[in-house]
């Protein structure tokens, strides 16, 4: 096995890192600039989260699809041709000097993200021998995590010294440095098995996603009661039914079904979306409460941000060390009773609430995130055949930034229908001068994250009571 292991593993390892830390980075990092940036560019609030939104939508839209073209053609050469896009779409965005504009490059940039990582553990996994697979997965899962969850605090302290395009043009020197770390050491030939692409079921993959948030986001403008809107959720839901059938019956299916039949692998995997989608409920509404309501400058809303990926960082190598000695399960249930702790930290959160409070809170947040993050993400991948890592990572990433999306558009709109409720009218953007209402909208509204996390915790005492029984029998 030691003379069948790429001498460059390590390095490969780290360019590859690198460009997913970024492209998971910028799902999250333009959250702490949405105040600056809708007010600079003259918008309202739910038009400046269509920034966030159409990045990850664009991903999940794209992740899979870019997975199967890897097969056919070579994860490196997609790999490669999505950090250039990366780069680029990071160029078009810090250039641009209106919404459209924005929005055009965030696509660009997103579409070359998806092409990262729907590629990286399939890398990782063929790069890496099988003694130290999981160890290599486990920092890739790291790199993710972190990129997600740091991106608020990072981006503040950039708004603290320099414009907000400057959260994009910051990609640019990385990525190059990724480039060439990834030119100079990833193998310049690798084995493809070219398989036919599953047009008829991506494209009813690509209506479905693109109807469903479609309604979210363009029903928080004009009322879910809308015909329109009605109209397009239901088509959403006949469109995902069609997929499913056409996955069933075609060869190679864009989803292969019947791995989630491994119910370690669902359960993990559910889980780990409901935490994700949990966790972006703060994200997208902490910058408005931190900046708008309590006044707190961008520069130090990022410092204090910066408490959950600086504890999750120091808390997750822990935490991988420690679930190898003890049931994963269990670890991943303290993480998650943890995060719990926190979400009702954030429900009493109010005008008058210090900021050590705040700070004790984020940082529980980011402990719980520690603790689980790392051994679900094992069990998850390690719960799998060795021919099903690539089917299994992709759906993990897949899962994620779902996760993200739908907590960016659960999390906005219920925001604004609650305030809305409160204001006695509609609202799409915060109120100058309002910030009370802007409290009852972020209380009801970290609520719904409560009841979500609990959720987890429920499925993760399910899992470990199935798994207690199995290793009885």
């Amino acid at each position: 096995m030691d003379e069948q292991a790429n001498p460059r593993r390590w390095m490969i390892l780290i360019s590859v890192g690198i460009f997913t830390l970024m492209a998971t980075l910028d799902g999250s990092i333009v959250n702490i600039a949405l105040p600056v940036i809708s007010k600079n560019l003259n918008i309202e609030m739910n038009m400046a989260e269509w920034v966030v939104s159409i990045y990850l939508v664009t991903i999940c839209i794209f992740l899979l699809m870019f997975g199967k073209i890897a097969d056919s053609i070579g994860k490196i050469k997609v790999f490669k041709i999505g950090s250039v896009m990366f780069i680029i779409g990071s160029i078009v965005c810090g250039l641009s000097n209106n919404l459209v504009m924005l929005l055009v490059g965030r696509v660009v940039q997103a579409t070359g993200a998806s092409m990262a990582m729907a590629t990286n553990n399939g890398i990782i996994t063929e790069t890496f021998p099988l003694r130290e697979r999981g160890y290599a997965l486990g920092y890739i899962g790291s790199f993710v995590s972190i990129g997600a969850i740091a991106g608020p605090g990072i981006g503040g302290l950039i708004l603290g010294h320099f414009h907000w395009s400057y959260i994009f043009w910051i990609n640019i020197p990385i990525g190059l440095v990724a480039l060439i770390l990834g030119y100079v050491n990833l193998p310049k030939s690798e084995k493809t098995n070219p398989v036919k692409f599953d047009k008829t079921g991506f494209a009813a993959y690509f209506v479905t996603l693109l109807l469903f948030f479609g309604a979210i986001f363009i029903g928080q403008s004009v009322g879910f009661t809308n015909p329109y809107i009605i109209v397009a959720f239901i088509a959403a839901i006949i469109f995902f039914g069609v997929f499913l059938t056409i996955e069933k019956k075609v060869a190679n299916p864009m989803i292969e079904l019947r791995i989630f039949r491994n119910h370690n692998f669902t359960l993990g995997l559910v889980a780990g979306f409901f935490i994700f989608v949990t966790n972006f409920f703060f994200n997208v509404i902490s910058p408005f409460y931190l900046e708008n309501a309590l006044g707190i400058a961008a520069s130090t809303a990022g410092y204090i941000l910066m408490a959950f990926p600086l504890v999750q960082v120091v808390v997750a190598p822990i935490s991988g060390k420690i679930s190898a000695k003890v049931n994963p399960i269990v670890l991943t249930i303290v993480g998650l009773v943890v995060i719990e702790l926190a979400q009702l930290g954030y429900l009493a959160f109010n005008l008058k609430t210090e900021i050590w409070f705040i700070l004790l809170c984020i940082g529980l947040n980011g402990l719980g995130n520690g603790l689980f993050q790392a051994p679900n993400n094992t069990m998850i991948m390690s719960s799998v055949e060795t021919k099903d890592l690539g089917i299994a990572g992709g759906l993990n990433a897949l899962s994620r930034n779902l996760g993200m999306i739908i907590g960016v558009s659960v999390s906005t709109t219920v925001l604004f229908l609650s305030m809305s409720k409160f204001y006695g009218k509609s609202v799409t953007t915060y109120i100058e001068g309002r910030p009370d209402i802007f409290i009852d909208g972020m209380r009801v509204t970290m609520s719904f994250a409560v009841v979500i996390c609990l959720i987890a915790i429920v499925m993760s005492v399910v899992r470990l009571i199935k798994s207690g029984r199995s290793s009885n029998e």
